[in-house]
């Protein structure tokens, strides 16, 4: 009988686990609704649907749909007639912010809200029930799956950032990125327009704001972008940009307040606030090199750590930054204006005759107060314009309002969000752990996105609705080109919406769900970086031979590979499942879409080895590993070798204790790793920052210098028994990732156990 029972359960969740494919896949809706009820059958839409929408207050919402049928069907559907009807109501029951019903039947489809936002994202979630090839591909008709939807956001701040000062992008692209965040939900695009590299708003009282500021000569970031540029298209920079002025070459360019009106009206049709960012005190070289009398030394330039910002111990500076802002807030309806007031250099301010005049009129003690008394006095302006201050949480050094909204970055200031809260300041969460999509992604950033925690440790329960939601931002100091900002942020804001508007940990579901929306990324042209290939190592060795298998993560990708350390093209040839390697080489392999657009190029590297012999004067034999820890920042980990540690102790893994606190240190993992069989085993080594794994005195994985947190794999040889291992890790401040995994002869990837290590 318990046998009978345990066959039954296996059968009851194998059931459970093909129902939520299924369920997945009939109803890949990101942002997951609040309550999905399936439902038999389907809705047929064709050119005889008729499409209602008695309520005036939908127009635009109506209109919207229209177009999604132009785009499907290559028509607009009537509004009149006796076929099956897809209908937009009032219903003056749903009471939440944005929040609506849907119900799709054989018969008809009901759109239901109180509020126009709340009707255009039921538009969306049609959208998405849609075919994706609905988006640039016409039929005869489309379907839609019949369904119950009650749906709305968890968060009020669903936000996505785009800096278009390090480099610029057209009035296109910005239009495309907010049908991107339309798509997905999200109702905020904060859009950084000022900091040291360009001023991109046209202020008709500062006219050399645009005709100076604007354009710069090449920098040592653009020279980063046009190195990477000759192997990889995608970082070549704009030609449309770049100018020939005075026997220079410049680069920049900026939208016009005409442009920009219209492209304020753009998102407002798909209820989509821009928050205008323009960074003061500090980030305004481009000002100060086109008004030199707005910083302290009468000229720009470089402090120790950031650019020399504008003076606040000036009252010209005052009236200069509020024209600035009177424009400003006259073009954005936007209820928050952003003033940056992060990273401010101000040794400039420590120096100046009339800051130390000023500080000893008002009482101010330190530079901290002082820019603290500039933001309170642009905070105070802001606020009588009846605007809201939006600033970085680098603000709450030296006192903030608790009028002011804090946008929390600095992840290695964890205390950041719990002084906010007490201060009584709204937090929008947008962690550089998590949330800078100018990081690398890899096969972990989908996930850390999906599970950020929106709201923070150290925030109270009774002060979490202080926290308005999150976003993610994109800066753009190495990305110069369209195609280049999509791949950064794509899928990755696509878990980010589901986070902040569902706010439930359904991530299996969201994998399967997030497959149909590789397909309609592409029919939407969206240069996305495709999902990664994995099982296999980036360093691989072999005794005799070795085979590479790896699978396509969805059906329709093919896989090519090169041999002769050229990329991979659309006409390299096509890798065989089970490719045979009897000798050293290097492979490189790359997934394709049918469109042609090429995925990550991995390099893998394989050499040959025989098996490592294991030591036989070991240890003492006492578990664990002897760990040698260094309160100190390393930018790489061989910086370790040499110095005393702070301290030595023990651990049963390769693992940080939790007591461990300091913001930046090393540690030098060291001891001997006991393996039971005879085998090519390849290792994961998760690193934030970074991390290099000996084993046997071989080096095995280099995952070293600061990064976020990336996987890199490698293989050993190694016979049965006992091996030094070498583990080294550096952490340089924000928070810090390890992991260690191994798997052996193709078996799945584990933890090592903690009965391999001893010392």
């Amino acid at each position: 009988m318990p046998k009978l029972l345990s066959l039954l359960g296996v059968c009851l969740l194998l059931t459970s686990a093909v129902h939520a494919q299924t369920e997945s896949a009939r109803y890949p809706l990101i942002p997951y609704p609040t309550s999905l009820t399936p439902a038999a059958g389907q809705f047929t839409v064709n050119a005889q649907t008729v499409l209602r929408s008695p309520d005036r207050r939908f127009g635009n919402e109506a209109e919207q749909l229209q177009q999604l049928m132009v785009h499907g069907l290559g028509r607009r559907l009537p509004t009149t007639g006796n076929a099956p009807t897809i209908q937009l109501q009032y219903d003056a029951t749903l009471t939440a912010p944005e929040a609506y019903a849907l119900t799709i039947t054989p018969k008809q489809v009901v759109l239901r809200a109180k509020t126009a936002a709340g009707m255009f994202r039921a538009v969306q979630t049609v959208r998405q029930l849609l075919p994706p090839t609905s988006e640039r591909r016409t039929s005869a008709s489309l379907t839609l799956p019949a369904v119950q939807i009650q749906d709305q956001p968890t968060y009020a701040w669903r936000g996505m950032h785009l800096d278009v000062s390090r480099h610029f992008f057209s009035l296109d692209y910005l239009r495309t990125y907010i049908d991107r965040l339309a798509l997905y939900k999200f109702n905020t695009f904060h859009l950084h327009l000022t900091d040291d590299q360009g001023w991109r708003i046209e202020i008709k009282k500062y006219p050399k704001l645009t005709s100076e500021g604007a354009w710069r000569t090449f920098n040592n970031q653009d020279s980063v972008v046009m190195k990477r540029a000759k192997s990889e298209p995608d970082f070549e920079l704009p030609r449309q940009f770049i100018r020939q002025r005075g026997g220079k070459t410049e680069y920049g360019g900026y939208y016009t307040q005409a442009q920009l009106r219209e492209l304020i009206a753009y998102a407002a049709a798909r209820h989509i606030q821009i928050v205008p960012e323009i960074d003061m005190p500090g980030h305004l070289s481009a000002a100060i090199q086109a008004y030199s009398f707005l910083s302290c030394t009468g000229q720009p330039g470089m402090g120790k750590t950031f650019s020399v910002p504008v003076c606040p111990c000036n009252e010209p500076t005052y009236t200069f930054m509020q024209n600035v802002l009177d424009e400003v807030i006259a073009l954005f309806p936007s209820q928050y204006v952003h003033i940056g007031a992060d990273e401010v250099e101000k040794t400039t301010w420590a120096q100046s005759a009339a800051c130390q005049a000023l500080m000893k009129e008002k009482g101010i003690k330190t530079v901290e107060e002082l820019q603290s008394y500039f933001v309170h006095r642009m905070g105070d302006y802001i606020q009588s314009k009846g605007k809201k201050l939006l600033v970085w949480d680098d603000a709450l050094e030296g006192g903030l309002k608790p009028s002011a909204t804090v946008m929390y970055w600095r992840s290695w200031v964890k205390d950041a969000p719990r002084k906010a809260a007490e201060n009584g300041n709204s937090i929008v969460m947008t962690p550089v752990s998590a949330l800078y999509f100018d990081s690398p992604p890899g096969k972990q950033s989908v996930e850390q996105v999906y599970r950020v925690p929106v709201v923070p440790a150290g925030v109270k329960p009774e002060q979490a609705h202080l926290v308005k939601g999150a976003q993610a931002n994109l800066w753009t100091e190495y990305i110069a080109t369209e195609n280049r900002a999509d791949y950064m942020v794509m899928p990755r804001m696509v878990a980010l919406s589901e986070a902040i508007w569902t706010a439930r940990d359904l991530y299996p579901s969201f994998q399967q769900r997030l497959l149909a929306h590789y397909d309609r990324m592409e029919q939407l042209n969206i240069h996305y970086r495709l999902p990664d290939l994995t099982g296999f190592a980036e360093e691989n060795v072999f005794v005799d031979q070795a085979t590479l298998s790896i699978k396509a993560p969805i059906p329709s990708y093919t896989l090519r590979y090169t041999t002769d350390g050229s990329l991979p093209q659309p006409t390299a040839p096509v890798l065989p499942d089970g490719f045979v390697v009897t000798k050293p080489q290097t492979i490189k392999v790359a997934a394709f879409t049918a469109s042609g657009l090429r995925g990550d190029v991995y390099t893998l590297r394989y050499q040959q080895q025989s098996y490592a012999q294991p030591v036989t004067n070991a240890a003492t034999g006492q578990p664990g590993l002897t760990a040698r820890f260094f309160k100190k920042y390393f930018q790489e980990t061989k910086r370790m070798t040499g110095l005393t540690p702070d301290s030595t102790f023990v651990t049963p893994n390769v693992a940080i204790p939790a007591a461990v606190g300091a913001p930046s240190f090393g540690v030098q993992f060291r001891g001997y790793l006991n393996v039971p069989e005879t085998g090519v085993y390849m290792f994961f080594y998760t690193c934030d920052d970074g991390g290099v794994l000996r084993i046997a005195n071989r080096l095995v994985v280099d995952n070293d210098g600061n990064h976020f947190p990336i996987e890199k794999s490698g293989q050993v040889a190694l016979a049965a028994g006992q091996h030094p291992i070498e583990a080294d890790f550096i952490e340089g401040g924000g928070g810090f990732t390890l992991k260690l995994t191994y798997s052996v002869n193709g078996s799945a990837p584990a933890p090592v156990p903690d009965r391999w290590f001893s010392h």
